[in-house]
């Protein structure tokens, strides 16, 4: 943001409200820790940096004369620090081949994956090993079992997979009104098109970072650097200020308030196995290759990466479990049952757009 967060909680009301909208961690600027050191014994936050909204000049309902505005420079990001530090650049730019990249998410499940495959390491030949997280539109729980030869290639891609798990499950929660703060409802933000890109991103290069001898905290900051290389980022905060110019009251509007939905206007919920960027439409820059992402699915020797663990959610009242999964007993899903929440939120999202464009005529 173009104003100091800190001092301007201290002095204003107004910038409470920002926090609990835009920039709910409040573990940022806590972390003190050594590059090597995981704590297993105290499970991170599910948002651990500030996540962004999409778009710029954006504003909130009930505070006036702020905007939010969250572009950065890549000469803003500086170091990477597992679990965060408010060294860190965080914010949104644009890409040609990887559309808008978010990175607070990104760096995010950077972090998830390096505790998750630590925790993995850990469990090899224990049997099941059960992980409570925290809730989020219920009382979630990690059952593991990973066999004690399981190499360290395949732990890795499992930390991936069960990231991508948990980073879908927020966009799919907040969607039916999960928050984290009470009555300050995310859906505007569910699905965004730059978030669950954002998300598998960091999720490959964390993956990218273990497999390396390096320190953690070096190699992530190189294989970030070269990675924004690799989709052509921006080389300028204009740039990315013109790309959401192009997609204004396409993608996103500025006229409508945070945290009212359609301030979002566009949303990407075909994201279980592959995730596409979104690219902004007559992009000068004319690449034909943008990098598509896939999420592990296989170990090395091609067994399914959920043989290995179940994560399971136990819906609390916002869900309506009744209407989605009408054979079942109880309220608890796991993340086969993703596939059918994705599914009835892209019919929610098919029929609001059928709505929005009614009302234009």
């Amino acid at each position: 943001m173009k104003f100091d967060i800190y001092k301007t909680i201290l002095n204003s009301i107004k910038c409470f409200v920002l926090l609990g909208f835009v920039i709910i961690p409040i573990t940022l600027s806590a972390q003190s820790k050594k590059d090597d050191e995981i704590n297993l014994d105290k499970i991170p936050p599910r948002i651990i940096r500030a996540c962004c909204a999409f778009g710029y000049d954006l504003k909130l309902w009930g505070v006036p004369f702020v905007n939010i505005d969250q572009v950065i420079s890549i000469d803003d990001l500086n170091e990477h620090h597992y679990m965060g530090d408010k060294s860190e650049g965080i914010g949104t730019m644009y890409t040609h081949k990887g559309g808008f990249i978010d990175m607070g998410h990104l760096r995010d499940q950077i972090d998830w994956t390096r505790y998750l495959y630590t925790t993995i390491l850990n469990s090899r030949g224990k049997g099941e090993v059960i992980l409570h997280l925290r809730n989020e539109a219920g009382r979630k729980t990690l059952y593991l079992d990973i066999p004690a030869e399981l190499e360290k290639s395949d732990c890795i891609l499992l930390a991936g997979k069960i990231t991508y798990d948990l980073s879908l499950w927020h966009e799919i929660s907040t969607w039916y009104g999960a928050s984290t703060i009470p009555l300050m409802p995310e859906k505007f933000s569910s699905f965004s098109v730059e978030d669950v890109y954002s998300n598998l991103l960091g999720i490959q290069i964390g993956m990218k970072a273990l497999n390396s001898e390096l320190a953690f905290n070096e190699v992530a900051t190189k294989i970030i650097a070269s990675t924004l290389d690799s989709l052509a980022v921006v080389k300028t905060p204009i740039e990315t200020y013109d790309a959401y110019d192009a997609i204004h009251n396409k993608w996103y509007t500025s006229k409508k308030r945070i945290p009212r939905a359609n301030v979002t206007l566009k949303r990407d919920t075909d994201v279980l196995n592959v995730v596409r960027p979104w690219l902004v439409p007559n992009d000068t820059i004319s690449i034909k290759d943008p990098i598509v992402l896939d999420v592990p699915l296989l170990n090395t020797k091609g067994e399914l990466l959920t043989d290995f663990y179940q994560f399971t959610i136990d819906l609390n009242s916002k869900i309506p479990v009744e209407e989605l999964f009408p054979l079942k007993q109880n309220r608890l899903i796991n993340q086969d049952d993703f596939v059918v929440l994705l599914t009835s939120i892209t019919n929610d999202l098919e029929s609001m757009e059928q709505n929005r464009l009614a009302e234009k005529k």
